[in-house]
């Protein structure tokens, strides 16, 4: 007990506490000799040295020392300091008072939330909201019942122009809560309530004008989930919002919002089906988070099996969503998700995996005229209507061609197309379609008594926007080798690479680099790194032959 005074009295003294988290049934072991204190940190130095005449503006010497110390003590606060300098400038940080303190105390099964926290209810009532109070969760290992609570204040009065006059205005709000769930291998069941109450007289003046008035809210939400012989799974979960707009006025309605999901998973025969679904009233809102999805409906499904025992897997799924559920928007929104992923491994050498996705929205403006005439199934607003599209495919096989206790060779392919295009009705306007296209066929050599690797590669993007077409190639070659028992690593890269717009080439880039690294004691590396880069560039007429040469050193040592 006196121990855990102790460390109370040393929390409150050192508010330097971001977030920690204190295990107060093994509390003894925060005072043993090696939790007492501890000292981490680290130095480094580094100088760069730049010759060149790329319009970059770089400094031709520069030079960075930077430090970093950290104290632990007990293994629940840090005290961290830093420096750096530059031949630019130098500042040094050390510990000051935060802006937000969080203490999370344990006991076998009890865990105290204190400070500015955040808990987790359900997505309809509290969901990651931060507040400043206090918290609570009780999760008995061996017994079915788990209860979490929360009280505190969800955001403080800022009146209008106060320290900063860009900062909203806002009323004090309070909230509390709570949540209990019953779990048990085959079901669960589950409810949250959160409520939530700005102060009317928290501010000197209303701030009506800015449409910012004192609200109420009390949101709550039940689910639950249940298995049946492992083959079929079901959950659900159904929220309701009552939110009270202004409490000051009673000619104001309350406003109640509904909120469900589900979802169910079927298996058998080694496939497994599954199907969800989701509708959240337009305007539906809760006090206990800061964003939320709302006035949508969506449909989504699901199907995955392996196949030719077990080597591949097929994976399938599809949505749609839409909005405007109450028909009272000017426009409507359709939302068709589709994705689909294919692996097969015919053996350890050999294997295959493709993926797919697409997305497509369709907007349609609903015009006055279709409150003002009366049309006919003849006549067609497609001007009012917009699609947008965009599909991606990849493709990927990597074959081990030979492998012995010596030498590894490898053969990597890897094809990917990207797809998105604005449609206006059924036409796709100029320059209202991008496509991307990259392959590249990459060739490895494992030496394992050295530890040597190297790989060449070719590289070729092709692209399609604004109605031009461009393209890039150029082949990649890098080697690494270590010296002295590994403990000095080398690698070289060397890249070339040309770049066509419309059929006519219009630079041509040169990228060497040189790698090198020296470990020793385990806690003190020194590197090098020099990077040659030369281009011939037919954009720039002032200077169409650049090149640059930069070399870094640098140290490190970490304790």
């Amino acid at each position: 007990m006196k121990r855990t005074l102790i460390l109370l009295a040393i929390l409150t003294l050192f508010p330097e506490i971001y977030s920690q988290q204190v295990d107060l049934e093994n509390i003894n072991n925060h005072f043993s000799k090696g939790n007492l204190l501890k000292m981490s940190g680290g130095f480094s130095a580094n100088s760069v040295c730049y010759s060149g005449n790329e319009p970059y503006g770089r400094d031709p010497f520069t030079y960075y020392l930077n430090g970093t110390v950290n104290f632990n003590i007990m293994n629940a606060i840090n005290m961290p300091f830093s420096f750096n300098f530059t031949n630019s400038g130098s500042n040094y940080t050390y510990p000051s008072m935060p802006n937000r303190f969080s203490l999370h105390p344990g006991y076998k099964w009890l865990t105290g939330h204190f400070g500015d926290v955040s808990m987790n209810f359900s997505p309809y009532t509290l969901n990651g909201h931060l507040f400043t109070g206090a918290g609570v969760e009780v999760k008995p290992a061996d017994f079915p019942l788990k209860v979490s609570a929360m009280y505190g204040r969800l955001q403080r009065a800022v009146e209008y122009g106060e320290g900063n006059p860009n900062a909203p205005v806002s009323y004090r709000r309070m909230g509390s809560g709570a949540k209990i769930r019953y779990e048990k291998p085959d079901y669960r069941f589950g409810a949250s309530i959160f409520g939530a109450k700005d102060d009317e007289h928290s501010l000197e003046w209303a701030p009506d004008s800015l449409s910012v008035f004192p609200e109420e809210n009390l949101a709550i939400s039940v689910d639950g989930e249940f298995r049946l012989a492992d083959k079929l799974r079901v959950t659900a979960e159904y929220g309701v919002s009552l939110l009270k707009r202004d409490i000051r006025r009673n000619d104001h309605p309350d406003m109640k919002f509904h909120a469900v999901r589900g979802s169910m998973d079927y298996t058998f025969k080694n496939n497994t089906i599954g199907i969800g679904y989701e509708r959240i009233d337009p305007g539906y809102k809760t006090l206990g988070a800061y964003y939320f999805n709302n006035d949508l409906e969506n449909i989504t499904l699901n199907y995955a099996r392996p196949f030719l025992k077990n080597k591949g897997s097929l994976a399938l799924s599809g949505g749609i969503e839409h909005d405007n559920l109450k028909k009272e928007k000017d426009s409507q929104t359709r939302r068709f998700i589709s994705s689909a992923h294919v692996s097969y491994a015919h053996s350890e050498a050999l294997n295959f995996d493709f993926t797919y996705s697409g997305f497509q929205t369709y907007l349609n403006i609903r015009s006055q005229f279709d409150y003002i005439n009366e049309l006919t199934p003849y006549d067609h607003l497609d001007t009012l209507n917009y699609t947008q599209i965009s599909q991606s495919v990849a493709l990927a096989a990597n074959y081990v061609m030979k492998k012995d206790e010596i030498r590894i060779h490898l053969l990597n392919v890897n094809l990917s197309l990207q797809e998105a295009a604005d449609k206006q009705g059924d036409v796709v306007p100029e320059g209202g379609r991008t496509v991307f296209c990259n392959a590249s066929l990459a060739y490895g050599l494992q030496y394992l008594p050295k530890q040597m690797t190297s790989n060449l590669s070719i590289n070729v993007s092709t692209s399609r926007m604004s109605a031009q077409d461009v393209l890039i190639l150029g082949p990649t070659f890098n080697i690494g080798v270590p010296f002295f028992d590994k403990k000095v690593k080398t690698a070289f890269i060397a890249s070339y690479n040309m770049d066509y717009m419309e059929g006519e080439r219009q630079s041509s880039v040169w990228n060497l680099r040189l790698n090198a690294d020296y470990t020793f004691l385990k806690k003190h590396r020194f590197s090098i790194h020099t990077t040659y880069r030369d281009v011939e560039s037919k954009k720039n007429n002032k200077n169409p032959y650049t090149h640059g040469l930069t070399f870094t050193a640098a140290y490190n040592y970490h304790f």
